[in-house]
């Protein structure tokens, strides 16, 4: 730009001059103004000659670093008509097509990879470099029960409320775990980083394992359950029919009373494993649930009579707070209620004696909560899972049965002991 000022303030100079020169040639007649004439005009005609030769192509290339600078690649540069300057036009021409394709190959290539995390069924969370949440995709939003994401951006990952992101934030990076909540369900999250520009930028991959891990333990305990039924069956009913016939055989005979008294005792303990083993086939024979519109608050206020005697032998309080309005949900009454009575059940053994049940309905919600001795962290990881329970005479089929029915209607729910002290139940609709 200074250069070209320059020429500018040189040519009229020179234009400035030439007009002088004329005028005093043409009063005096001076021969050596004619010369000065003439030498204005070889310089006026070299400025002309440097203009295009010099000032035009660098006028060009300044123009092309201004359509660079302003990330103009669908513009060029014309033709200068100087030979030299004509060749870095074409090259330059060249590299703009070349750019303006990059470009559009990356954008069409980035709106791709939008749509493709956007519609991934695994949860994607972007991390800066201080592992802040810079964004999330409806997945993850799902998995980790966040609602709000404006709520949770640029906040480290621990401190989001959900105890999957607190789980996943205890991964070192390039390491994956399978992680086995309260609800059952059963996530792979990877902690790992790319490469932009020279530096790992860090994130977070959630895959749902639940309903394959789910199907396949369903699979298994069911083949379990049958062959270990079908073999104790056949044999208690071997070992009853042969006691029973034999003490038949003793009414008769004189001194037997103690004999008959242990054979008896030997049927019903016999007659008891067949229940036990029974329980279990009940887990896997549990039918499809015959929905129906329910108004919620009256399915638990039906249940409260029987729910009351559970707790009335434990001095444990049971306090109800329905909610207002209609609360209708679309399930099976009979298999809830089973659900409802058996979570009811574990909180008063959970509780033992002198405690509170708090049932708490909400829109297409309910809560019981329970003042018992809590589950450890430890333990809620393995809640859910075929035969694992915290009783000493427990079998482990409970929960099972629960989570059978709830993901048969289709809830979310979870079970965890909170802060508060109060271990919860909740399930949504």
């Amino acid at each position: 730009m200074k250069l070209r000022h320059l020429f500018y303030i040189l040519a009229f100079l020179q234009i400035v001059l030439l007009v002088l020169l004329f005028y005093f040639a043409a009063q005096s007649q001076n021969t050596l103004l004619y010369i000065g004439e003439g030498v204005v005009v070889v310089v006026l005609i070299f400025l002309v000659y440097f203009y295009y030769k010099v000032l035009k192509p660098l006028d060009t290339i300044g123009n092309g670093m201004d359509l660079l600078n302003e990330q103009d690649f669908s513009s060029k540069l014309r033709p200068v008509g100087q030979q030299e300057s004509d060749r870095i036009v074409q090259v330059f021409n060249k590299m703009m097509d070349q750019l303006k394709d990059e470009k559009l190959r990356i954008q069409e290539q980035n709106r791709f990879l939008d749509l493709l995390i956007s519609a991934s069924p695994m949860g994607v969370v972007m991390l800066d470099f201080d592992e802040h949440i810079t964004l999330m995709n409806d997945a993850a939003k799902r998995f980790l029960e966040i609602n709000d994401v404006e709520r949770v951006l640029h906040q480290p990952l621990q401190e989001v409320d959900s105890p999957l992101a607190q789980e996943v934030a205890r991964i070192p990076l390039d390491n994956a775990e399978t992680i086995r909540l309260s609800d059952s369900m059963i996530y792979r999250c990877s902690h790992l980083s790319f490469m932009d520009r020279g530096f790992a930028h860090p994130f977070i991959l959630i895959e749902s394992l639940t309903h394959e891990v789910m199907k396949a333990e369903k699979k298994a305990y069911e083949k379990v359950i049958r062959m270990i039924a079908h073999e104790v069956n056949n044999t208690v009913a071997g070992v009853t029919s042969a006691l029973d016939s034999v003490s038949d055989a003793l009414v008769n005979i004189p001194n037997t009373d103690d004999l008959r008294e242990v054979m008896a005792s030997g049927s019903e303990r016999c007659l008891g494993m067949s229940q036990f083993i029974t329980r279990f086939a009940d887990v896997v024979k549990i039918p499809e649930p015959q929905l129906q519109d329910i108004e919620l608050n009256q399915l638990v206020l039906g249940c409260k009579l029987f729910m009351e005697s559970i707790c009335a032998d434990k001095d444990i309080h049971m306090t109800m707070n329905l909610c207002e309005g209609e609360n209708k949900v679309h399930i099976d009454p009979i298999l809830f209620e089973q659900v409802l009575i058996n979570i009811v059940k574990n909180a008063a053994e959970s509780i033992g004696t002198h405690g509170e049940i708090i049932i708490t309905t909400q829109a297409n919600a309910i809560e019981i909560a329970d003042n018992g001795k809590g589950i450890s962290p430890e333990t809620e990881k393995k809640l859910f899972t075929p035969f694992f329970s915290t009783k000493p005479n427990g079998q482990g089929i409970g929960l099972i049965f629960i989570r059978e029915v709830l993901m048969k209607h289709n809830c979310t729910f979870s079970l965890r002991t909170y802060p508060d002290g109060l271990t919860r139940f909740k399930i949504r609709f």
